[in-house]
């Protein structure tokens, strides 16, 4: 069975084994991913945010701690969406359950919007960085992460098992939909070029500030050698944008 957006999460086996995986200490979203995304979000005193596929909204109870007024997370699985609701409680954080396709924000809410790992899963991602747009302030920020297009590209090396140290690039450049095999299951996916995201980003008037792409740092992994084997292949792309009219 193939799972397209946030249904995988609904199947509670496959949610089990993710939440397991994602909440190991050396896993990339934490060890590669969140420092750059800090570095790249900076300050956020007073500072209204959205989180676009918030997932566990972990990263709303860390933000409202570094002062942030507020914090709305989005989430398209039920499952997730729960655990969200539950970490955030005692906070001024929220969780809204519905998925980015049918997201209706209000214009121009927003200080800072901010999506970690999800927008690969959307097919139709210039709707969703049209209403990004809309709804953020005069100035305002969009920071976030996607798979990189190295990974995406191909499934011919996830179809293996292991730790890998290498990685399959083949069919780069025909974007469009993937289905990749993870935890067991199929997901479907949306491959795009770094340049596909670039240009997506200029056409729904977005300033691109700066890119990144998940270089590891020593000091945030245990060993020398699970540094070293991340030093092999890029898992992560990250954009930081700033609102353009």
């Amino acid at each position: 069975m193939e799972y397209r957006g946030a249904s995988a999460y609904e199947e509670e086996e496959f949610f089990k084994n993710y939440m397991k995986r994602r909440t190991r200490p050396e896993s990339p979203n934490n060890s590669i991913e969140k420092p750059i995304l800090l570095e790249l979000i900076g300050n956020v005193n007073g500072k209204k945010i959205f989180d676009l596929g918030c997932g566990d909204a972990e990263i709303g109870v860390e933000l409202l701690g570094r002062d942030a007024e507020a914090y709305v997370g989005l989430e398209g699985s039920e499952n997730m969406a729960r655990v969200g609701v539950e970490h955030l409680k005692g906070t001024a954080g929220q969780v809204l359950h519905s998925t980015m396709e049918e997201w209706r924000p209000q214009a121009e809410e927003y200080d800072l919007v901010i999506s970690r790992f999800a927008l690969h899963y959307l097919e139709d991602l210039g709707s969703v960085f049209t209403k990004v747009h809309d709804s953020l302030m005069p100035g305002g920020r969009f920071v976030f992460s996607v798979q990189h297009p190295v990974l995406t590209a191909s499934s011919k090396s996830a179809e293996g098992s292991g730790r890998r140290t290498d990685w399959v690039v083949d069919d780069y450049f025909n974007q469009g939909e993937r289905a990749e095999p993870w935890i067991g299951e199929k997901v479907i996916k949306y491959h795009r070029t770094v340049e596909g995201y670039f240009k997506l980003l200029l056409e729904t008037r977005f300033m691109v500030e700066d890119l990144r792409e998940g270089t590891p740092k020593a000091e945030n992994f245990s060993t020398r050698e699970e540094y070293e084997r991340r030093m092999r292949i890029p898992l992560v792309l990250m954009f930081a944008c700033r609102k353009l009219g």
